[in-house]
């Protein structure tokens, strides 16, 4: 079977067209990403804007052609934490089947934690016990999900995101030092809410994914273009992360566009996902995170296709 999935996300729309067969993938045929910025505002206004929602639609008619060309047998949409926050997030979803054909999910926070989970695991070994954790900084909101195998055995929707954050403290360009504490100690609470002792302590390994741990481990990197398969299983250390940290975060916006690795579209907000993927390996008392390019795409074209 031939599945589209579009993850329609607080600051990137992303398309993935693969082959599923006897729940896996076999084959790959499409993969993009766009920074759309659909949460721009709702963590202030509680309502996705009109600007916003027009990113989002001129990239779906774009992902249209593709899915047609391709003459997928299902397509859907998982939409995440700017829909489900929104007043009129039922409203968006309702124009994203109408319009442009896709079958919507508003995912809840623990439904879009599965789904992460089992895209970044799809291909492990399903015996390995190991206590994972899997992180995925979105624009509205971090997953954290622990689980051994394949299966989650806790998960929490943690309202700190790399746009939310980024709305809520940064206003300097490039950032004080005094915004940069107070995204970690906004962060830092939020987690520690969230994620209960027993939990922290038993994770031996992390999985990062979405487009700051991707972002990171490219710019370790320097990769000009990005090359996905130097990016997925990359191992970033703590140190490293802290070490771009302070750099992006010397830089003024149109220096940190320039940044080899980095897409500029996501230069606003990268700063912001460091500090967020910084809390969470401290969290956890973890030095280092694997980096994937398995994440809910994949999960969802396993999970929600059938």
């Amino acid at each position: 079977m031939r599945v589209a999935v579009v993850d329609i996300g607080s600051n990137s729309t992303r398309l993935l067209i693969v082959d599923v067969e006897d729940g896996r993938v076999t084959g790959e045929l499409e993969r993009h990403s766009v920074v759309t910025r659909l949460g721009s505002g709702v963590d202030a206004d509680g309502r996705l804007r009109e600007d916003a929602m027009e990113r989002v639609y001129s990239t779906l008619a774009d992902f249209r052609e593709l899915i047609d060309r391709h003459h997928c047998d299902t397509a859907l949409a998982v939409l995440t934490s700017a829909v489900r926050d929104a007043a009129n997030g039922e409203e968006f979803a309702g124009v994203v089947e109408h319009r442009y054909g896709l079958t919507p999910h508003i995912l809840t926070g623990d439904q879009e934690a599965q789904l992460s989970f089992l895209g970044a695991t799809s291909d492990r070994d399903p015996d390995d016990d190991t206590p994972t954790l899997l992180v995925d900084i979105g624009g509205g909101s971090t997953e954290t999900v622990i689980g051994r195998g394949r299966e989650a055995e806790f998960h929490v929707s943690n309202q700190a995101g790399v746009v939310r954050q980024t709305e809520r403290h940064i206003d300097t360009d490039p950032p004080t030092d005094a915004e940069l504490q107070a995204v970690r100690e906004d962060v830092q609470r939020i987690l520690s809410e969230n994620v209960p002792p027993k939990w922290r302590d038993d994770v031996r390994h992390a999985i990062a994914v979405a487009g700051t741990a991707t972002a990171l481990a490219a710019i370790a990197q320097e990769l000009d273009p990005y090359d996905p398969e130097k990016v997925h299983g990359y191992i970033l250390t703590r140190a490293e992360c802290e070490s771009l940290l302070q750099k992006l975060a010397s830089m003024p916006l149109a220096q940190r566009r320039q940044v080899p690795g980095l897409h500029p579209d996501r230069a606003p907000t990268i700063v912001a996902g460091a500090v967020i993927l910084l809390c969470v390996l401290d969290l956890f008392g973890l030095s280092e995170t694997e980096v994937s390019e398995h994440d809910i795409l994949r999960g969802a074209a396993l999970g929600l296709s059938s």
